[in-house]
């Protein structure tokens, strides 16, 4: 199945495996409000559609995964209006790093600014070997908006956070491995076949033991949850699964589970 929304292209697959493929190519794939809007939109889709079962975002092209924000958008806000705008981004983009559905990025080029806050939020993220990364919005005289210099900080440390985002330097894919920013750097022409594989994994496995995963690790950061006492809600509520019957009847019979996600 494929489909489009105005700047995004969505295409999903017998496997269960969603594709939104920002497609602004004249603009280096970067965010307007427009796209952000439609991001939300494809991600609350992936949500309520049971036949899906993970999400790739990625960008149109070869040259960029998303090179930043709109710049001439954000030329005409003001103090009000830029907070808005933050905001939505926030909203829209801690609706992907909360998803109980996992989330890779494909970062197919420039991923800078928003789109470097995009490829952060997604629980998983695989680099092409051009992929360049960035926050540098120091160099217009602003601070990222989408959760910059929270993920930031979490994926790499305090430390280098601050250089990079104080600096505006961009990082290679060799570099963004190295400090823990990509899990993966592949040649650019085995990019999603890389994370189709690596998505098709992770969904073979129990659906709501997955995404009681993502939310255990999510709750690590939340300084309102005790990520200890939510994994052991988790692990309690596992019990009451079809799946953990599944599975663990599965292992004793030795033979392939087959889960549901009940």
């Amino acid at each position: 199945m494929s489909t489009a929304l105005d700047n995004l292209a969505l295409d999903r697959t017998d496997d269960g495996i969603l594709t939104i493929t920002v497609n602004r190519p004249t603009k280096l794939n970067a965010l307007n409000a427009a796209t952000i809007a439609d991001i939300k939109q494809a991600m609350e889709m992936a949500r309520d559609d049971e036949r899906v079962r993970g999400v790739i975002i990625t960008g149109s092209g070869e040259k960029a995964f998303v090179a930043g924000a709109d710049i001439a958008e954000l030329a005409g806000l003001d103090e009000v209006m830029g907070r808005r705008v933050a905001e939505a981004g926030q909203e829209v983009f801690c609706m992907i790093e909360e998803s109980t559905k996992p989330v890779i990025a494909a970062v197919n080029g420039f991923a800078l600014g928003g789109g470097c806050e995009l490829a952060m939020a997604c629980h998983i993220r695989v680099a092409s070997d051009n992929a360049r990364f960035g926050q540098p919005e120091v160099n217009l005289g602003l601070v990222p908006g989408y959760g910059g210099t929270q993920r930031l900080t979490q994926l790499v440390g305090k430390g280098k956070s601050l250089e990079l985002l104080m600096s505006a330097d961009q990082i290679k894919a060799d570099e963004a491995l190295r400090l823990g920013l990509v899990n993966h750097v592949v040649p650019q022409a085995e990019l999603l076949n890389f994370c189709r594989q690596l998505l098709t994994r992770i969904i073979s496995k129990a659906p709501l033991a997955v995404g009681m995963v993502i939310d255990c690790v999510n709750a690590y950061y939340s300084p309102e949850r005790n990520g200890y006492q939510a994994e052991a809600n988790a692990f309690g509520r596992c019990f009451r699964s079809a799946d953990f019957h599944e599975g663990t009847q599965a292992f004793l019979e030795k033979r392939p589970a087959h889960f549901t996600g009940a």
